[in-house]
């Protein structure tokens, strides 16, 4: 009884016990939810009546509150505060949960109930939601092998179990490159370039890893990218470019290389035992394209006007080498460095002038004050209740109301560290629901970003980009915290994988509204609103360098559809591969795409992106056409549009067809005419 986790958590609101917790309470804790988990299936399964959606479907998907609930909270500390002990363990668990999670799929008797009420009369006597409900269960269990020959599915269990242990060890790998790679600027000549703001983050980093007097660069993208956008040290910019963009395959004990081929293999095994010709085929047949052709046809079609907007931005880019005198052609480690100088010179903008306007917590508020006028959420913060503690003094915890009542709990994870992953993610620690086991249930979300935290009295200042994320991730929260649903299974983020990205990226387009500017983007020192000219040279700015940030992403996205329409993986070359298909689309020299495969967290470090990397632009389409709703109303804030909004999208999760929602909010199906606009991305 010294496990908190064998105990019920009496933490307010039903959070965590995160101070009380040790890596080793985790074993223990899954093996009694391992155990309770099953009994609950045991009872739906073994029932003596007659199969009906309430006593299976309805009563499945209620079953698991213990174990969901605790491998949320193990998943979430893995990837936002991990240690060498708790990798010890996650090696060890993540292999076990799978194998559980698995024979709850393979159970026969189980499936048969769902079978039966899928295809019994009253079916026609569900509505919309409970037919939902019993089509996504259904289908869950066909897609995860229930219907899988009896002689093949010991060998499935393996394949899912073994790939559950790669996938860990994948991310496990790049976090590790990452944490222990440190460039660090001891000569004031390497430092030449930097700002006041980027000597700050690089001293931060330096006290961190116990050197208080010191100037570090490490591979968190809000250190390592500012450093090649900013630093004179040509030498130096190569050198940390190679180490971001080699992570995972840099030899020795963290190269990812061989873990992704036998992750392919097995992939492959097992599209093949589900009947499909290629893992890209089975992972497409359950999402809105449907087909790899469809996903790759909308990449290509974007692929050519991308290419050419790129090669106007390096027209400008080598304009200003040429007045530099600098005779080396323009490399991957430089085109950061010369887009900067390019919107100094052309557009009159640069970081020094920007961030001081984006200071975080006003960010914050400003997240949050769109969220009220769209959808009349209040936020308050949870200060002074000394029983809540988060895994980390950095996390904060806010309250969410709307029209006074409690409906979620929202967690901001800000702030780069070595024991969290890189990158930008949002996650849940419990799901919104109604069909609880004591009813309705509100949803703990939370949004991790890795933003360089400033030393200690000094302002966390946010690039643009930074602030864009910042709504990104949030625009994900709310469709975890809006979500009103009777299920579970329907709740929140539970939706396709190339509509879910639709709520966040939505959410951007109100980052860079002059109205939200005005109000919230203030000077951290005067006070000042940001003047309107630097606004219009902010949007003036905004299209120029799509043309490499598309490149960058639509390359990634076609080396993994490549990737996941191969058959045969044993004569597989990682990194020879990735460089003939890129080669095969035309890739300029001076791009790299966005994720090399060898630290492609999306597609291995689970399966939830792989072959699905296109989602991003899939979801871009939707976006961009479903902000023109508000822009056609001439308001930004146009109450009846952001009633519909909030109706058939941020709270509707997946109660019904993705694409009946959308044609429900925008009253027709989207076209890709206003992405292609808003990018930028015009052919010429």
């Amino acid at each position: 009884m010294n496990n908190p986790l064998l105990r019920p958590w009496h933490s307010p609101y039903g959070l965590p016990p995160f101070a009380q917790l040790r890596p080793e309470h985790f074993a223990p804790a899954f093996d009694a939810a391992f155990a309770n988990h099953w009994s609950e299936i045991a009872a739906i399964a073994e029932n003596p009546a007659p199969p009906t959606f309430a006593n299976t479907v309805v009563a499945l998907d209620r079953a698991g509150w213990q174990f969901n609930r605790l491998a949320d909270l193990f998943f979430n500390l893995t990837a936002a505060h991990t240690s060498a002990e708790l990798e010890t363990v996650e090696r060890d668990l993540v292999p076990r949960i799978a194998a559980h999670t698995n024979s709850i799929f393979m159970n026969e008797q189980l499936f048969a109930r769902i079978d039966a009420v899928a295809t019994s009369a009253e079916v026609a006597r569900l509505d919309e939601q409970d037919r939902r409900l019993l089509v996504r269960i259904h289908l869950d269990f066909i897609r995860q092998g229930a219907r899988i020959p009896a002689g093949m599915r010991a060998r499935y269990a393996e394949v899912v179990t073994r790939l559950a242990a790669l996938q860990t060890r994948f991310s496990q790998n790049v976090l590790k490159d990452e944490s222990d790679w440190v460039l660090w600027l001891d000569q004031p000549a390497d430092r030449a370039g930097l700002g006041e703001s980027q000597l700050a983050n690089a001293r931060a980093a330096a006290a961190e890893r116990g050197r208080p007097d010191g100037y570090a660069i490490t591979l968190a993208r809000s250190s390592v990218v500012p450093f090649l956008t900013f630093s004179q040290r040509r030498d130096l910019r190569e050198a940390a470019w190679r180490a971001w963009t080699g992570r995972g395959a840099c030899g020795g004990a963290t190269d990812n290389r061989a873990l992704i081929i036998e992750i392919m293999q097995l992939r492959q095994e097992q599209a093949r035992l589900h009947g499909y010709e290629t893992y890209a085929d089975y992972a497409l047949a359950d999402r809105m394209a449907a087909t790899p052709q469809a996903a790759r046809e909308l990449l290509l079609e974007v692929w050519d006007a991308a290419r050419q907007t790129l090669a106007r931005e390096k027209a400008m880019l080598e304009s200003v080498r040429l007045s530099h005198g600098i005779g080396e052609p323009i490399a991957p480690w430089d085109w950061r460095f010369y887009e900067e100088r390019v919107r100094q010179s052309h557009f009159e903008l640069n970081d020094a002038q920007v961030k001081p306007y984006f200071e975080l917590d006003r960010m914050i508020e400003a997240m949050f004050g769109v969220a009220n006028r769209l959808f009349g959420l209040s936020f308050q913060e949870v200060t002074a209740a000394p029983d809540v503690t988060l895994y980390h003094p950095e996390v904060r915890l806010f309250e969410v109301h709307r029209d006074g009542r409690l409906m979620a709990l929202f967690i901001a994870d800000n702030f780069a560290r070595p024991s969290k992953r890189g990158g930008a993610w949002m996650s849940s620690y419990r799901a919104q629901t109604r069909n609880g086991p004591d009813g309705a249930v509100i949803p703990i979300v939370a949004i991790h970003n890795n933003f360089a935290k400033a030393p200690a009295g000094q302002p966390n200042l946010l690039t643009f980009d930074d602030v864009r994320t910042l709504f990104h991730e949030f625009g994900h929260a709310l469709h975890g915290m809006l979500s009103d649903v009777r299920y579970e299974r329907l709740s929140g983020t539970n939706v396709f994988q190339d509509y879910v990205e639709l709520p966040s990226q939505l959410y951007e387009h109100w980052a860079g509204e002059p109205t939200v500017l005005a109000r919230y983007a203030r000077h951290h020192a005067t006070g000042e609103s940001i003047p309107d000219a630097l606004v219009a040279r902010i949007k003036a700015a905004a299209k120029f360098g799509n043309g490499f940030q598309n490149v960058q992403y639509l390359a990634s996205a076609l080396t993994d559809l490549a990737l996941h329409q191969r058959t045969q993986f044993d004569d597989l070359d990682v990194l020879a591969f990735e460089e003939a298909t890129l080669a095969s689309l035309g890739m300029p020299p001076e791009a790299h795409p966005m994720h090399r495969l060898s630290h492609f967290r999306h597609l291995f470090s689970d399966h939830s992106y792989a072959a699905g990397y296109y989602v991003y632009l899939w979801a871009a389409v939707l976006d961009n056409d479903a902000y023109e709703a508000f822009e056609e109303k001439g308001d930004p804030f146009d109450a009846a549009t952001a009633a519909r909004l909030l109706e058939f999208v941020y709270s509707a999760g997946n109660s019904r067809d993705p694409a009946a929602s959308y044609r429900s909010f925008r009253g027709r199906d989207a076209t890709p005419k206003a992405m292609l606009r808003k990018r930028g991305l015009v052919a010429v």
